[in-house]
């Protein structure tokens, strides 16, 4: 298994570095779920990662360190302060340093964090927001609800679609998409990331109500 310093290696060529040790009062913290090494890049599983990765170059977000098992950074999303973090502990054991960086940097789950995740229960490309709820059979976020205490957060779930019958689910969410689904998947991303801008401003209502829309043409 790699270890800390070889994991954040991994995401050096995402963020530039930052020592701003800023107060985090009012911050979000955008928490993007996915395994940490090459061979799990582009996969299903990794759709937090990929959206937090295209958040840090939309809007510069510089590095600011390795804490708790996590990558993580500090900057600006749409005029609002925000931390952007990608645990590095592998998916199932995500809770932990989502745990451990809500009360370091005093974040109140219920009103300022945001977890990004896959969900084969929505077809490839459609996008869904939810303020609470169960974690799905999601074991990120299985594990995030039992060590936070609550269900009560914002999740944006990615729709990667069902896996085949007669395929192994972690074969399948683990595996890399094809050349359709992989355009509709891009543009979900995209899509995310500006349901993030939109949440951050004026809050998760607006994101759900401009975002969660069924897709027509898949």
């Amino acid at each position: 298994m790699l270890n800390t310093s070889s994991l954040a290696n991994l995401f050096r060529k995402k963020w530039s570095t930052s020592t701003d040790e800023e107060g985090t009062e009012g911050m979000y913290l955008i928490v993007g779920l996915g395994n940490p090494g090459k061979q799990y890049e582009n996969t299903r599983h990794n759709m937090g990662f990929d959206v937090v990765d295209r958040l840090i170059e939309r809007h510069h977000i510089p590095q600011s360190g390795v804490k708790f098992k996590a990558m993580f950074g500090k900057g600006m999303i749409a005029g609002q302060k925000v931390i952007v973090m990608k645990p590095l502990s592998y998916m199932n054991l995500s809770g932990g340093p989502v745990q451990e960086m809500c009360a370091y940097f005093k974040i109140d789950p219920e009103k300022q964090l945001v977890v990004i995740h896959d969900d084969i229960d929505l077809s490839p490309g459609a996008l869904r927001i939810r303020k609470q709820g169960s974690a799905g059979g999601h074991n990120g976020m299985k594990d995030i609800i039992s060590r936070l205490g609550t269900e009560k957060f914002v999740r944006i779930r990615v729709g990667v679609g069902q896996k085949p019958e007669g395929w192994n689910l972690a074969d399948y969410v683990l595996g890399h998409l094809d050349s359709v689904d992989r355009k509709l998947i891009d543009e979900a991303q995209e899509s995310a990331c500006d349901a993030i801008e939109l949440l951050v401003q004026e809050g998760p209502d607006a994101a759900m109500n401009r975002f969660n829309k069924k897709r027509t043409d898949i």
